[in-house]
């Protein structure tokens, strides 16, 4: 009688604790393969200067961090979303030489709807 009120409390915690949890440290940690053997290495492999912006002294260090802890390094939002996406790549035996793109450019043009068109001003608008 008690076990099965065991089961059933467990089974009733276990989803809700669930989200409590680090899942960094459930993710597997690829092993190094070819030219990246080292965080440094890695890093460099997916691109847009990601080796200047955060340091880890080991591969499994790489490989357990989470946005979290990239975010008390102080690494910007862009460049956290990209590691990690580049991070989940690798794990999925993907080369960084096939995914690995840099950052869209600013926007030259910034304007209000149709108020500019092809980067000049259309003066029949007049602002208020």
């Amino acid at each position: 009688m008690s076990f099965s009120l065991a089961v059933r409390c467990r089974s009733l915690v276990s989803p809700f604790c669930r989200a409590f949890q680090n899942r960094a440290l459930l993710t597997p940690v690829p092993p190094p393969r070819g030219d990246i053997t080292t965080p440094e290495a890695f890093l460099k492999a997916i691109g847009r200067s990601a080796e200047t912006k955060i340091t880890f002294d080991t591969w499994d260090g790489l490989w357990k961090a989470n946005g979290l802890s990239l975010k008390k390094a102080g690494v910007a939002v862009r460049d956290r979303r990209y590691i990690l996406w580049a991070m989940e790549r690798y794990r999925q035996q993907q080369e960084p030489s096939d995914y690995a793109h840099e950052a869209k450019p600013k926007k030259k043009i910034r304007g209000h709807g149709p108020a500019v068109q092809f980067g000049k001003r259309i003066r029949s608008r007049r602002r208020k």
